[in-house]
């Protein structure tokens, strides 16, 4: 269901985006209650990626409105600001600082943003780093571990801003089938823990698994939007059956 004004951790209401002549986000209206897990999935294409990153100002709209834990993103860039401190988002590519180590990765943002001091920031970097089981690389360069341990620390890096919502954009398909195991079953336990999240994959074992709600996108659309059990055995819609029949082996 929607969420209430009061209760959400994401409103957007008619928010429409363009790549010039090609709108490729129309009139989306899309609410996210606090602590609740959506996945969002559809054909390459379809705008989910750009959806989200309309969460914290990385894509910018041209019409509609965004309200991101009880804050209006608009053009100032306070609110843009205040948004991104609450917002954790992983990336398909990991985007990890190589020159830095995944500790320094991890203490960066909190010692510059939040002004967290270097112990302070040390011991949360640890704490995260130690709860998707790559501390002991703490002291490592990216390129010296494996692509599951770099979205790993990635994942450990957003946490460390202790944010309200988790966006994960498409956070496996970079990696090699034996890694993606790995990076699932640690946004599982963030699932377990409460942690509100959006997350764009193909995973549909993750879907099933972890979602409150499944969200299917084509042409710029939400198409459908149903509970798991729902959206995988009765969907309404003959484009999210086309989907589903593509996709599910």
């Amino acid at each position: 269901m929607p969420a209430k004004a009061s209760d959400a951790a994401v409103l957007m209401r008619s928010v429409s985006k363009w790549y010039g002549q090609f709108q490729v986000l129309k009139d989306i209206d899309f609410d996210v209650a606090k602590g609740e897990r959506v996945v969002i999935c559809g054909p390459s294409g379809s705008g989910k990626s750009t959806l989200i990153r309309c969460l914290n100002r990385l894509e910018q709209y041209q019409s509609g409105q965004v309200v991101v834990d009880g804050i209006a993103l608009t053009d100032d860039a306070r609110s843009v600001d205040e948004v991104r401190r609450e917002v954790g988002m992983v990336f398909q590519h990991f985007n990890l600082f190589p020159h830095l180590t995944i500790l320094e990765n991890c203490t960066l943002a909190p010692m510059s943003v939040r002004g967290f001091s270097r112990k302070a920031a040390n011991e949360t970097a640890m704490r995260y780093l130690s709860r998707v089981r790559i501390s002991d690389h703490a002291h490592k360069y990216p390129s010296q571990i494996s692509g599951g341990q770099q979205q790993r620390a990635a994942i450990a890096r957003s946490l460390c801003m202790n944010p309200k919502v988790m966006l994960f954009d498409e956070p496996t398909s970079a990696l090699d089938p034996e890694m993606v195991t790995e990076v699932l079953d640690t946004m599982v336990g963030l699932a377990e823990e409460g942690m509100t999240m959006i997350c764009v994959t193909h995973e549909m074992g993750f879907a099933r698994r972890v979602a409150d709600r499944v969200i299917f996108m084509d042409r710029g659309q939400i198409v459908e939007s149903a509970e798991p059990s729902v959206f995988f055995d009765a969907p309404k819609h003959a484009r999210t059956r086309l989907f589903l029949s593509q996709i599910l082996h």
